[in-house]
């Protein structure tokens, strides 16, 4: 997830025009995603994803980029969590609307690898309160906002985290893997 160093995740008015988006990021995204077969979004983010990646390889300038990320989204296995959305006719899909502990947890069992959570400051500030999250992997960008969608507004109980790799991009956005630390 991208943030600011502040820690807001988009603006006031959900902007995220701040985000720097390059080819180095992509490439380095790419190669972690592409081990990973389940992806998490909540409702509002996969709609845009839904909108974009199914045809997005198949444009006239598509990007490198957007022909593997678009190969990827229609392989991977995604989840949704919303309490509007129903699942028939999407392919691909599970929408979880209850009891989201109880099927988080059997959907782990089945992955077979981790789950992904994209974007979606809603869907995540929602695990970040069941305890659902095992870490996170944030891209710091070089700004600071004053105000906005921050990722840790609601958070109730101190979590400690494990430092497990930084990465450093040219153009000034930090990769920070975090480990949730349930010792």
């Amino acid at each position: 997830m991208h943030i600011s160093l502040d820690g807001f995740v988009a603006g006031p008015n959900g902007e995220m025009d701040w985000i720097k988006i390059e080819e180095e990021i992509f490439d380095h995204v790419g190669k972690r995603i592409s081990q990973t077969n389940t992806a998490m979004y909540g409702r509002k983010t996969f709609e845009m994803m839904e909108n974009y990646w199914p045809t997005a390889a198949d444009q006239p300038n598509a990007s490198k980029h957007d022909i593997e990320h678009s190969k990827w989204y229609g392989k991977v296995h995604k989840i949704v969590l919303s309490r509007s959305m129903k699942e028939s006719g999407l392919t691909n899909t599970t929408v979880i609307s209850d009891n989201l502990t109880d099927r988080l947890e059997n959907i782990k069992q089945q992955a077979g690898n981790e789950i992904l959570l994209f974007g979606s400051p809603t869907a995540t500030d929602a695990l970040i309160q069941l305890d659902l999250i095992d870490g996170y992997w944030l891209f710091v960008n070089p700004i600071i906002l004053g105000r906005g969608i921050s990722l840790f507004a609601n958070i109730k109980v101190k979590t400690k985290l494990s430092l497990l790799s930084t990465h450093p991009f040219r153009c000034g956005v930090a990769e920070l893997n975090y480990m949730v630390d349930r010792q």
